[in-house]
């Protein structure tokens, strides 16, 4: 089924359709940063000060420092190389290697809380690693893992009710927290990249805007200059040629010194008509210079057709009528771009440009018969939301008809 809808700005996708794992591989400049080394190596330090400051024999002493001394050169070597890599490696490496990373590192952690339970403070290092090394779901298995194991390991060495009692809540606490932490910071990195994503657009749409708006200024200007040119020089020189035409018209035969004199201004005054009338011309926009709108436009469809090797026609209705100048080059650019597009993306047979001249609007249409597209669909082009700009500036509004395998339509319509 064609839709039809005003042409803008594709919505960005909203954050409840943007994978997990991409959600943790595009943030991972979290983790990236130097700020994290600084954040893991200070709970690492000080969860290792307080196990080593509790009561350990010397044998537990022995298996919880080798156990922590351990995790430093598994993080340098592996955990934080995983960190730091980005996409296209991510989604392999991750499902590979993140999980091994975890499961050593948990096993480590164990043996350290075997030892003294005030090793479950390394949870606040942990826990974020285990949801920035895999995906969501798997890293919340690793977090319920790591203080099930963490919880036991407290219940045997505190045997009784206020020991489970302790390790039940704790463990209940952490995974909920995770879990809602998690959740909270995912929505927060979304908001963030599709304000980014916004932004970009933002300032690309402004660029463009300025382009065109100094794209304009230049051609009002060259407008403004022929027309000046054509109505002052070109106009005086045409009054000099005649008056020096007249002026021979009246001297005699014998009078070869003026009449000489004459025929080197007359020369002149008609060179400098000539060349009054190249600067109109060079100025005037190339397109529309040998014609009018109707003309430029069947020669770009007629071009785009030879170019694309596809059926390419143009047709005008209505009473023509001469517009403004700016009016006219934004419509013609309009169709370039539309049949640009054509050209790269649509695949089609054929194409027609309809340009009608109604009452008080003038409309341009630029349909073809090829593969066409959702128009609600995200996508990254600027080309249509280059038209809409320009079409604004007149007062005028752009549509766009299309949908997939149904072909695509682009229609302007202009104060005229």
């Amino acid at each position: 089924m064609r839709e039809d809808v005003p042409l803008a700005v594709p919505p960005l996708a909203p954050p409840g359709q943007v994978g997990e794992l991409d959600d943790l591989r595009r943030a991972g400049w979290v983790v990236a940063e130097p700020r994290w080394d600084i954040y893991y190596a200070v709970i690492f330090a000080a969860s290792a000060a307080i196990v080593e400051a509790g009561p350990l024999t010397a044998a537990g002493r022995i298996v919880a420092s080798v156990a922590l001394a351990a995790m430093i050169p598994w993080y340098l070597v592996l955990g934080r190389p995983l960190l730091r890599l980005g996409s296209p490696r991510w989604r392999t490496e991750a499902n590979r290697r993140g999980p091994a990373y975890l499961a050593v590192l948990v096993l480590l952690f164990a043996a350290a809380q075997s030892q003294n339970p005030n090793a479950w403070f390394l949870s606040f290092a942990i826990c974020p690693m285990c949801f920035h090394l895999t995906t969501v779901r798997r890293g919340m298995v690793f977090v319920v893992v790591f203080n099930l194991v963490a919880g036991g390991l407290l219940v045997w060495r505190t045997p009784g009710l206020a020991g489970s009692l302790t390790a039940v809540g704790i463990v209940i606490f952490a995974v909920a927290f995770s879990r809602v932490y998690t959740s909270w910071m995912i929505r927060v990195i979304n908001q963030s990249l599709e304000r980014a994503a916004l932004i970009e657009q933002l300032e690309s749409t402004r660029a463009e805007l300025a382009a065109a708006h100094h794209e304009a200024g230049i051609l009002s200007e060259r407008q403004r200059l022929a027309g000046e040119i054509h109505d002052t020089l070109a106009q005086g020189f045409t009054s000099i040629v005649t008056l020096i035409q007249a002026a021979e018209a009246g001297l005699s035969e014998q009078a070869t010194g003026p009449r000489r004199h004459l025929d080197l201004a007359l020369s002149a005054a008609r060179e400098n008509l000539a060349e009054a009338r190249t600067l109109v011309t060079v100025l005037s926009p190339a397109a529309l210079g040998s014609g009018n709108l109707g003309d430029a436009l069947r020669r770009v469809t007629e071009s785009t057709g030879a170019e694309a090797d596809l059926l390419a026609h143009a047709e005008v209705t209505g009473s023509v009528r001469s517009l403004p100048t700016g009016t006219e080059v934004i419509l013609l650019r309009v169709g370039q771009e539309a049949l640009a597009n054509v050209r790269k993306h649509a695949a089609a047979r054929q194409v027609t440009v309809r340009l009608e001249y109604g009452e008080d609007v003038v409309r341009l249409g630029v349909a073809d018969d090829g593969a066409g597209f959702d128009p609600q669909a995200p996508h990254s082009g600027y080309g249509l939301r280059s038209m809409q700009d320009r079409v604004q500036q007149v007062g005028g509004t752009v549509r766009l008809t299309s949908a997939p395998g149904a072909g695509t339509e682009v229609s302007a319509e202009v104060p005229g």
